[in-house]
């Protein structure tokens, strides 16, 4: 998609990112080798080898996933702002991997933690303004 986007006179700088859950750490691999105008991340987990201990503690994980998707690793590498967006509640995606991915990068970034919201965010008016301040926060 980027090299379409870019293909068709679409610059890096013009572009947001948006990864939920899974896609979060596509996102992150994505900009953490290229600079967008911002990422946005839903629900993101820290690594996939590390959520799948949680749900599979008597597989090894470590030997048999292929791709482990550290996205932990490569958060330090982004170099545009980040909105990050986690539901406390989350029964899927544990809530600390959202804010440790959070706390871990040390770039511009934003926020919206809800205590009500499971894996999939309620898009209610709180988190439409949160994101529309975010795009407007963006060069």
């Amino acid at each position: 998609m980027k090299k379409w986007l870019n293909s068709n006179g679409v610059e890096d700088n013009s572009i947001i990112l948006y990864g939920e859950s899974l896609g979060t750490a596509i996102a992150v691999d994505l900009a953490s080798s290229n600079s967008f105008s911002g990422l946005i991340l839903e629900s993101p987990f820290t690594s996939m080898e590390i959520l799948a201990k949680k749900y599979y503690p008597y597989l090894p994980a470590k030997l048999i996933l292929k791709d482990k998707y550290k996205s932990i690793e490569k958060i330090s590498k982004i170099n545009s702002p980040i909105l990050i967006m986690h539901g406390r509640e989350d029964k899927i995606v544990p809530f600390s991997m959202g804010e440790e991915m959070y706390k871990k990068f040390d770039g511009v970034k934003y926020n919206f933690f809800s205590d009500n919201d499971d894996h999939m965010m309620n898009f209610n008016e709180n988190l439409i303004n949160t994101i529309k301040k975010f795009i407007s926060s963006l060069n």
